[in-house]
């Protein structure tokens, strides 16, 4: 089985190419992961740093990255590594690894990527936990009884 799964932060825009294929033109997608990697010393202090993951994604999933995704963005992908090789101008075999994107989600809203804690999305006023009633349920504002789901009474 050959499965990946990564989270981390894109290190640069993704860079988007389209193959010249007579039927039609696919998208080809590259971008660099930074993923970060926590490990002991043997004093037991926590160091960390980050692997950077090439990473590749084909057809709508590039699209995908090549509209919404920029420098900075935590993403979640899933795909399968692949290696490949190939011969250089200078007649030198470099040998290559990259991950092969099938599925990537973003994985912070946009709101906490920008610093604001992940703010609510949907327009209206949520309550807050602490708006609580003593049974521990949130109580439901009024006048919204005909927008549920569902039956309150």
């Amino acid at each position: 089985m050959n499965k990946v799964i990564l989270m981390g932060r894109l290190t640069r825009d993704p860079e988007v190419r389209y193959s010249q294929n007579r039927d039609d033109n696919l998208a080809i997608a590259r971008y660099t992961l930074a993923v970060d990697r926590r490990f002991q010393r043997n004093g037991g202090d926590q160091n960390q740093t980050a692997d950077f993951i090439s990473c590749v994604s084909f057809g709508r999933t590039a699209e995908f990255a090549e509209k919404y995704f920029k420098q900075g963005t935590k993403i979640c992908i899933d795909g399968r590594i692949q290696t490949g090789s190939y011969t250089n101008k200078d007649g030198v075999k470099v040998y290559t690894t990259e991950v092969v994107v099938e599925n990537q989600e973003f994985a912070e809203s946009k709101n906490a990527a920008q610093g604001n804690g992940g703010a609510d999305f949907s327009g209206g006023s949520r309550p807050t936990p602490s708006a609580a009633s003593g049974d521990g349920f949130m109580s439901i504002p009024e006048g919204i009884e005909d927008e549920l789901p569902f039956d309150i009474k």
